[in-house]
């Protein structure tokens, strides 16, 4: 039995417009276990940015429960949360938010000389990763000297460099040309088959939900179809 690394238990994301409430998520419970590959779709206000927030943890539920790595989020502090969140979820987004005047391995060091590596393991990490992604020759790059599906091989090096066990990719190719996007989600697939991650993508395209391994479809705020 694989162990469950996140647990949705009847989410419920309620916002407050004035004096009306509006629910984004409604009851929604999903599992997803470590090794999983999931894609979260659904058409434009189904809630998948909502549930995105969710499982990434940057934000708490209105009602019900979210558990990562046996922690409840909503008893965490700030603090604590932002501890367990950069330890376990590694984010990459539509946008690449590279740092322009870094090179490609200026930005991949960056969040571990946030965190307490020593310089030699960092700059040892950064380059493994680059290499990872099939950047190797490219580590003195900057951003504007790349293609973007290069540069998004960056932010997908940024996201490895913590070691993190879930991958959450928010529409990871919506910038890219149907070529360069091919390519990102083969790398993708890679990590999860060969590097072992755990990869939650959220994207409106069916194609490249295919890639996944399971979907979940929000409509409404509702899980409509879980085939996990």
């Amino acid at each position: 039995m694989k162990p469950v690394l996140l647990d949705l238990e009847n989410v419920w994301k309620i916002y407050q417009m004035g004096e009306v409430e509006v629910p984004a998520l409604k009851g929604v419970s999903v599992q997803i276990k470590k090794g999983d590959f999931v894609a979260i779709i659904g058409s434009s206000g189904s809630g998948k940015s909502t549930l995105l927030n969710l499982v990434g943890c940057l934000d708490i539920p209105t009602k019900g429960k979210i558990v990562l790595k046996n922690n409840d989020i909503s008893k965490l502090s700030e603090s604590d949360l932002a501890s367990l969140r950069g330890k376990t979820i590694g984010f990459i987004f539509q946008q690449y938010n590279l740092l322009p005047n870094m090179t490609a391995f200026q930005n991949v060091l960056l969040p571990l000389e946030l965190q307490e590596m020593s310089d030699h393991d960092a700059r040892k990490q950064a380059e493994k990763v680059l290499k990872l992604v099939g950047l190797d020759t490219h580590m003195r790059h900057l951003p504007s000297q790349l293609s973007g599906g290069q540069q998004q091989r960056v932010s997908i090096a940024r996201c490895l460099a913590a070691n993190p066990e879930i991958i959450l990719a928010d529409e990871p190719t919506g910038a890219l040309d149907s070529i360069t996007g091919k390519e990102v989600m083969e790398l993708l697939e890679k990590l999860w088959k060969e590097e072992g991650k755990t990869i939650i993508m959220v994207t409106h395209d069916l194609h490249l939900a295919s890639y996944a391994y399971d979907k979940i479809e929000l409509k409404d705020g509702k899980v409509v179809e879980n085939n996990k």
